[in-house]
């Protein structure tokens, strides 16, 4: 079985619904039977590679509420991915451009280290705050998971892997992706959202008995 999962770095729902898939595959016994392949996607591709913006202030702006509303708002997050076992600190969160992550996620999947760096990734950003649309940042979180220091500074320094990133979020365009996470199992069934697991084990075991 094969599950293509539409997400980006700086999404919070897409780490509470990655949580939930894999909660979903290990409840089905599926897990070891499952090729999980994470796609690009951006939230804001007009986000700066970093800044020093309280996420709050960011929400606010965006959603033209006050500091209190949007407060209110990543706190109810913050109770949500504590449901799967994650602590998201959105007092250290900045906003950041995913678009390198992305890039480099490309290069991870390349060397068979994909989900690897994809975890990576999304816990520096929801649980340590750090600014994952920074190079410096990217080739140590890279170095992490395995993937060479020198090949991690070549991508970053080019725009090796544009392409594909590019095709991902055309893709998502073309099957009505309208917002992330979005999986795709098989081609054949689509979850949109970061729906609870058993909705998941549910589309799971429909597509199992299928095949």
């Amino acid at each position: 079985m094969k599950i293509e999962v539409w997400s980006d770095y700086v999404c919070p729902f897409c780490y509470i619904g990655k949580r939930r898939l894999e909660e979903a595959l290990v409840e089905t016994g599926l897990k070891e039977k499952t090729e999980v392949v994470f796609k690009a996607y951006e939230l804001d591709p007009n986000s700066p590679d970093t800044s020093d913006e309280p996420m709050q202030a960011v929400l606010a702006k965006k959603y033209g509420m006050s500091m209190e509303e949007a407060k209110k708002m990543t706190d109810n997050v913050e109770v949500q991915a504590k449901t799967v076992g994650l602590n998201y600190d959105f007092d250290k969160m900045t906003p950041a451009n995913t678009f390198r992550a992305h890039r480099l996620a490309k290069l991870a999947e390349q060397e068979g280290i994909g989900a690897e760096l994809s975890e990576r990734l999304l816990r520096a950003y929801f649980i340590e705050g750090q600014k994952i649309g920074t190079n410096d940042v990217l080739l140590a979180l890279a170095e992490e998971v395995g993937l060479d220091r020198d090949r991690v500074k070549e991508v970053l320094e080019s725009d090796a892997f544009t392409e594909e990133v590019r095709h991902d979020i055309t893709e998502a365009g073309q099957i009505g992706v309208r917002g992330v996470p979005f999986f795709v199992i098989n081609r054949k069934y689509a979850i949109s959202g970061a729906q609870p697991a058993e909705t998941f084990a549910e589309a799971l075991r429909k597509v199992a008995a299928e095949e």
